[in-house]
């Protein structure tokens, strides 16, 4: 078996039996049963995911892949090609969003080129993994060969991995305990678009919408090229490679990947934005197992966002009308989703605290 074979197999079902453990000691904490809200379903969550009762987040980490896609010449964005390498060295020199928001909340940062088209220089928090320089049009025919489409999601499978090591103490096994992907590239709401359309069965007007500020041409334009690379391409919604291959970009591929590893590991995976969903589609359509170890952190005010978590079942934490990409909406989320671990783990019994419980418990 390849490195994606693997990984797929590894990925187990979550573990029920410390989720249940989890439900029965939040009903015994000092409050009312269900009080805390969403902060007790991901509590449940997190046990599962991790297959203990009480978990304990290690660190959180934000990869952020970064590419071109070919269909940015048919006219998409509003912003040039050139802009994916500016951005990029801009995360480097720690002045994008995603750098500010990684510091407030404590997260570190990789960034990883799997095909900006240009040479990017050598730098501490870079990793090169080049595919090419950029994907075709899609609207031209397929965006990527197929076997570079399982290339993408093992290089992201093994960026995960070395994260995962990365800082390990031994003596406490404490390591990685909270993963997000983030994106960077012109043209890739267009293939979030088309990735979306073609799982999720919409027509292309539905799931897209304006990314980096298009006008109405602008938007009648990017709708039409979706059509196109859709007609043109036929890629196969029960074929997660297929979909990528065909419509994808390179960063997209090594997000599903940076997914289908944490799973494997059993390391929660908090969903940035529209982006990210369309990764999570081709993660989920390779393996639907890796669905209870999404953590969907926003909603993205891009049409096909909703879209895509509602096919994978996901409720978002946040709606702050983002659509910035980067893992921004990712990083906001991570402090709510370290909450709720150590509520469910540090806050005290009713017997411990000698509180008196309710004369009756409503049933959950």
């Amino acid at each position: 078996m390849n490195l994606l074979q693997r990984t797929l197999a590894a990925i187990e079902p979550p573990a029920e039996a410390a989720a249940e453990a989890a439900r029965r000691r939040q009903d015994t904490l000092t409050k009312p049963p269900g009080s805390l809200g969403r902060l007790e379903e991901l509590s449940v969550q997190l046990a599962a995911i991790t297959g203990q009762a009480r978990p304990k987040l290690g660190r959180a980490a934000i990869i952020v892949m970064a590419a071109d896609h070919g269909v940015a010449a048919e006219g998409v964005s509003a912003y040039p090609a050139e802009v994916t390498p500016q951005m990029v060295l801009n995360f480097l020199r720690g002045g994008a969003a995603i750098n500010v928001l990684a510091r407030h909340v404590g997260a570190r940062i990789v960034v990883v080129d799997m095909g900006v088209a240009a040479e990017l220089p050598r730098a501490d928090g870079l990793v090169s993994a080049k595919m090419a320089l950029g994907t075709a049009s899609m609207a031209r025919g397929p965006a990527m060969s197929r076997e570079q489409a399982g290339r993408c999601l093992e290089t992201g499978i093994e960026v995960l991995e070395r994260e995962a090591a990365w800082g390990l103490d031994p003596s406490t096994g404490s390591g990685l305990g909270l993963v997000a992907a983030g994106d960077m590239g012109i043209g890739n709401t267009t293939a979030a678009s088309a990735i979306t359309a073609a799982i999720c069965g919409q027509p292309p007007e539905r799931v897209t919408g304006r990314g980096t500020g298009v006008d109405d041409a602008g938007l009648r334009r990017k709708v039409e090229v979706v059509r196109r690379a859709l007609e043109v391409n036929r890629p196969d919604p029960t074929d997660g490679l297929d979909v990528l291959s065909k419509v994808g970009g390179f960063e997209i591929g090594g997000m599903a990947g940076v997914m289908l590893g944490a799973a494997a590991r059993r390391i929660p995976v908090l969903l940035d934005g529209f982006i990210a969903g369309a990764a999570a589609l081709v993660a989920a359509t390779l393996c639907p197992g890796v669905k209870p170890y999404l953590i969907a952190a926003h909603r993205s005010v891009e049409a096909g966002h909703a879209v895509a978590l509602q096919h994978l079942g996901l409720r978002p934490i946040l709606d702050l009308e983002l659509r910035l990409g980067e893992g921004t909406g990712a990083a906001l989320a991570i402090p709510i989703v370290q909450a709720a671990a150590k509520v469910l783990d540090e806050m005290a019994t009713f017997g411990e605290a000698g509180v008196s419980e309710a004369a009756t418990k409503e049933p959950r």
